[in-house]
């Protein structure tokens, strides 16, 4: 029978809000206005009410912080060499910056703040057109 006895432990990186790299930039974007932070594949998903914004890897030694654009910051974003497009999901705007340490996070924190602020008024839309 499945389900008797005791359940898996946390493991201690979800259970410190993330190490390295990951913990400190969980502690950025987890003080922007309406930011929630999960756990989910094996990623941080960082997102304003139901929209994902970015993920970056529950792992220290993965380094590919994911962010989503629109398809015109996509280019620029591209054009600028920090980033590389996703290879499935880049026809919806994903991108990849790898972050090995949190001042290379520096470079992509313009870019998560472009993509946290379309989220925003995304999910601010859709909640003011609902009944």
């Amino acid at each position: 029978m499945r389900g008797i006895g005791a359940g898996r432990s946390t493991r201690r990186s979800l259970e410190k809000g993330g190490t390295g790299t990951a913990g400190a930039l969980n502690e950025i974007l987890g003080g922007w206005p309406g930011v929630k932070i999960t756990p989910m594949f094996g990623r941080w998903g960082y997102f304003v009410g139901p929209r994902l914004f970015a993920c970056f890897p529950l792992r220290t030694k993965d380094t590919d912080l994911w962010i989503r654009l629109t398809v015109e910051d996509q280019r620029r974003a591209v054009d600028s060499g920090v980033f590389t497009p996703h290879p499935r999901l880049g026809a919806q705007g994903w991108v990849i910056c790898h972050v090995q340490e949190l001042r290379d996070a520096g470079r992509a924190m313009s870019w998560l703040k472009k993509s946290y602020e379309r989220a925003k008024k995304i999910v601010e839309r859709e909640e003011r057109d609902e009944p």
